[in-house]
């Protein structure tokens, strides 16, 4: 698909797509809740739209397509479901590890085994009561793993305890999870790198999905390139559970001021913008190919640290980053291992530059804001529907 954005200011009112972290949380609450409510403003997303299918069927296979949450989530929930189950999925899907979950849940009484590749999925999982009691896991994993069997913690017989060593990354995802636990009437403490879960039940309740952070951050990113406009999104929350929302700050140094009202939040372009750009994003690695493309248009040198998750994700999003954006003429590079960095070194640029997604949502939508500056094509534009299905319809409403 090719596009080129010929505006000189954005302006746009959009109602962008519930969160899908919060929404894949909220439906397996939900439903360790037995709770007869319906969630309210789930997102739509492909992600989402798996989870919801996994757990309103009667089918003892699940195919998860791409979506790493479900997967991560379903593995877990079934673990403790009575039953016999298969979960597999996309091509990719079966590249991606999941022996840390896999062993953890294993330990705790789970009956799970690969059908496979070692360490991979397809898993066969024999559903029964799990015991519970403490592990210990690396900081530094996936936090969806601590997420997945933290859900499931309340109904292990002895409880749960996860001592996470080294350094702890994601941690507002960690958080949300927490917090979300705790609105379904659970308690937990997560202190000194401690995460205690007493066995307890849920409490059916209620629940809202917020709008996505995560997907506010292609609208930053377009108005940071176009410097003039206005923009409003809609159903944003500033005291959000998701990490994310530090795009606003982030934003804020690349000259997009935010301000905060009860329906959303409203950009729009300041004089303030950095000429270096240095951050940890290791609380916040789905922000990252939105940063990097927009520094490197800005003509802002960055030094980011703290992906060491991005390798594992849709795709390798640090490989996927420098061979796309050398494709837009600049050259950036991976220093060391969870590192990107731009000195500002320029490349020969392709003429009209045609970006691989990698079965990555976010490398589309990333890149889509480059159009702004020269025509460029999107190969497999679809991908967007794993988050935001309509980001190109929105993208077409701006005047």
């Amino acid at each position: 698909m090719k596009i080129h954005l010929q505006h000189n200011s954005i302006n746009a009112r959009i109602k962008l797509p519930a969160s899908k972290s919060i929404s894949n949380r909220a439906l397996i609450l939900n439903a360790l809740s037995y709770s007869p409510y319906p969630i309210g403003n789930v997102s739509d997303c492909d992600d989402t739209s798996v989870m919801i299918k996994a757990l309103d069927s009667n089918d003892r296979l699940f195919d998860v397509g791409a979506a790493g949450t479900s997967m991560r989530f379903l593995t877990a929930f079934l673990s403790k479901t009575l039953g016999e189950w298969v979960i597999t999925g996309s091509e990719r899907m079966k590249q991606r590890p999941i022996r840390i979950l896999v062993d953890a849940l294993n330990q705790l009484g789970a009956k799970i085994e690969y059908l496979e590749k070692e360490g991979f999925p397809p898993l066969k999982i024999t559903g029964s009561a799990l015991m519970g009691g403490e592990i210990k896991l690396n900081g530094g994993v996936s936090s969806q793993y601590i997420s997945a069997l933290m859900m499931i913690a309340p109904y292990m017989y002895k409880g749960l305890t996860i001592q996470l060593e080294g350094k702890v990354i994601s941690q507002p995802y960690i958080r949300m999870t927490q917090a979300m636990m705790n609105e379904f009437g659970v308690d937990s403490t997560f202190v000194d790198n401690s995460i205690r879960i007493p066995a307890q039940e849920y409490t059916p309740v209620p629940f809202t999905v917020e709008s996505d952070w995560s997907a506010a951050s292609y609208w930053y990113e377009l108005l940071a390139i176009a410097g003039k406009g206005e923009v409003f999104l809609e159903g944003l929350r500033k005291n959000s559970y998701q990490g994310d929302a530090q795009v606003a700050n982030l934003f804020a140094q690349l000259g997009v001021a935010t301000e905060y009202y009860t329906d959303g939040v409203k950009l729009s372009p300041s004089e303030t913008a950095t000429s270096q750009l240095s951050y940890n994003f290791i609380n916040e690695p789905d922000l990252a190919q939105t940063l990097a493309v927009c520094c490197c248009i800005k003509g802002i040198p960055f030094s980011f640290s703290g992906l060491q998750s991005l390798k594992i994700k849709e795709t390798d999003r640090i490989n996927a980053l420098i061979n796309e954006l050398a494709k837009l003429g600049y050259c950036i590079s991976e220093p060391a291992e969870g590192e990107l960095e731009w000195t500002g070194a320029t490349c020969a640029k392709a003429d009209v530059p045609v970006i691989k997604t990698y079965e990555d949502h976010r490398m589309a939508m990333a890149f889509a804001p480059a159009a702004l500056v020269g025509e460029l094509e999107i190969e497999h534009p679809e991908v967007v529907s794993k988050s935001y299905p309509d980001f190109w319809q929105d993208l077409q409403t701006i005047s």
